[in-house]
């Protein structure tokens, strides 16, 4: 499918490719003239006190067109950043009307393209914009279906239950910890994760430099009285290491971090069951740590192969008995709708399987192809579901949570998701990960200390976010961790001078 774009000044051509690509999944979009032009979408704008938008897209082989238009009051243009987001709005609106009426595909999330959807409704509620109003306006604004707008308000209202003081974090911290390292990478995966086999001497040099990282961060927390209200270790997957190495890493974070008494949750990703021993449990009792993730993706065992995860679905289930005997009294477990070769049969019957051993809670993933994984480099080997399908599955997905009684309490999006769907965390009220919360609401700054991990800067002021990352290849992280940790101090010394002042 091929399609050309007219009439639009190049600060548009991106968020108007978005919108397409919500409908189309091969899709090329060009905004010059093209011969091969499948499709031609014709944009007229009006920009007096008023912006007007205007499209006319044409079928080039039928003649078959659809218009539409749309208007509202903008800034004046002295102000052009909040002039630009205005008319990205105006111009996407009569966009996505031409482009449901000619395909017959509904976006529930409209215009919406951003990873966290939940954070224009916190925007309102910390304004104190009546809840009504609130969501009206998230209505008229992005289209956004009232089903969606119901599932935001019930994780807002979920997250300020959990968290009261959530507005009221950006004096503190949390901390993601990330360990590079698992024992396969997974088809669809693009995280830091190197497989583990055969590479001690870099497990070795990655380990000293990030007890290192440890210790001159909790320096500087301990320093300028800062806390922390999460610890969040992640990959990879943390339980790749050694039970006697996880032991000496959480002496370290005991030893270096402050106030560890006051921290709120503190979390590993074990989410690789072949990792999980009675020896690496052990440890995790030893330092009061019962929160982690046991993931099985799925509980069909011909999937698990196809997307590199080398653990059996028996191998799951007697791991999550062995945690749970442990003492592991918070467990999530991820699920991934749309993996390859699976439709609604199979997502139906890991749903019954995920009943026989109900986790506190359960993170349901949508697929997206990210760009740099195994699975979108060669997608002819993996064939996914329809997007009817995918929209099936996450159905079934919302009433058998209900029906077991867990919650929504964190969503995210993603590019190239299938079916242009979210990634919903559900738990047992009281059981939901804070630290979640708090990567996704953007309420506070996370630093990130590890192979890979991002830090976040959360503007004490502004609010406006900023990003710093560590890198991504153990040999380079090894190379050059003092000095990513010294402008880590930095960043937060600039920081927090700003939220003293």
């Amino acid at each position: 499918m091929n399609i050309q774009v007219n009439g639009l000044e190049e600060s548009f051509h991106r968020s108007v490719e978005h919108i397409i690509r919500l409908f189309f999944e091969e899709v090329q979009v060009t905004f010059e003239k093209d011969a091969k032009a499948d499709i031609v979408i014709e944009f007229c704008l009006d920009d007096d006190k008023e912006l007007r938008a205007s499209v006319c897209l044409m079928n080039t082989s039928t003649d078959q067109t659809y218009e539409s238009s749309y208007m509202r009051v903008v800034p004046d243009r002295k102000d052009a950043k909040e002039w630009r987001k205005k008319a990205k709005q105006i111009i996407n609106h009569p966009l996505l009307n031409v482009l449901e009426r000619y395909t017959g595909i509904e976006q529930p999330w409209g215009i919406l393209t951003g990873i966290r959807p939940t954070k224009l409704l916190h925007g309102k509620i910390r304004q104190k914009v009546p809840q009504e109003q609130a969501r009206q306006e998230l209505k008229e604004d992005y289209l956004i279906h009232e089903s969606k707008i119901e599932l935001m308000q019930q994780i807002a209202d979920r997250q300020l239950a959990m968290v009261p003081d959530l507005y009221d974090l950006r004096h503190e911290v949390s901390l993601y910890i990330g360990i590079p390292f698992c024992p396969t990478k997974c088809a669809y995966c693009t995280f830091p994760a190197y497989a583990i086999g055969g590479k001690q001497g870099s497990v070795d040099s990655f380990l000293g430099g990030l007890h290192y990282e440890m210790r001159e961060i909790g320096r500087w927390l301990k320093e300028n009285n800062i806390g922390i209200t999460t610890i969040y270790f992640g990959g990879g997957t943390p339980t790749s290491i050694t039970a006697e190495e996880m032991d000496m890493l959480y002496e370290e974070m005991y030893t270096s971090f402050p106030n560890m008494d006051k921290v709120r949750e503190i979390t590993v990703e074990a989410g690789r069951p072949d990792t999980i021993t009675p020896e690496k449990l052990a440890v995790l009792t030893k330092w009061n740590i019962d929160r982690i993730s046991i993931n099985p993706q799925s509980y069909i065992e011909e999937t698990l192969k196809a997307i590199g995860r080398h653990h059996t679905v028996q191998e799951t289930v007697d791991k999550f008995h062995l945690a749970r005997g442990a003492g592991m009294n918070n467990i999530n477990m991820d699920l991934i709708i749309g993996l390859p070769g699976e439709g609604v049969p199979e997502f139906e019957y890991t749903l019954k399987e995920t009943e026989k051993l109900m986790p506190e809670s359960v993170t349901v993933h949508t697929l997206s192809f990210k760009r740099a994984s195994e699975m979108t480099r060669n997608k002819e080997k993996y064939r996914v579901a329809t997007r009817e399908e995918i929209g099936e599955m996450m159905k079934l997905a919302e009433a058998w949570t209900k029906a077991h009684n867990y919650v929504p309490y964190y969503l995210y999006r993603q590019k190239n998701i299938l079916g242009n769907l979210e990634n919903v965390g559900y738990a047992k009220p009281g059981q939901e990960s804070l630290y979640n919360i708090m990567i996704m609401e953007e309420v506070q700054s996370i630093v990130g200390l590890g192979c890979g991990a991002a830090s976040k800067w959360v503007h004490p002021v502004t609010g406006s976010i900023s990003r710093f990352a560590n890198p991504k290849e153990p040999k380079a992280y090894n190379d050059n961790y003092k000095h990513y940790t010294e402008a880590k101090i930095a960043a937060l010394n600039e920081l927090f001078s700003l939220y003293k002042a």
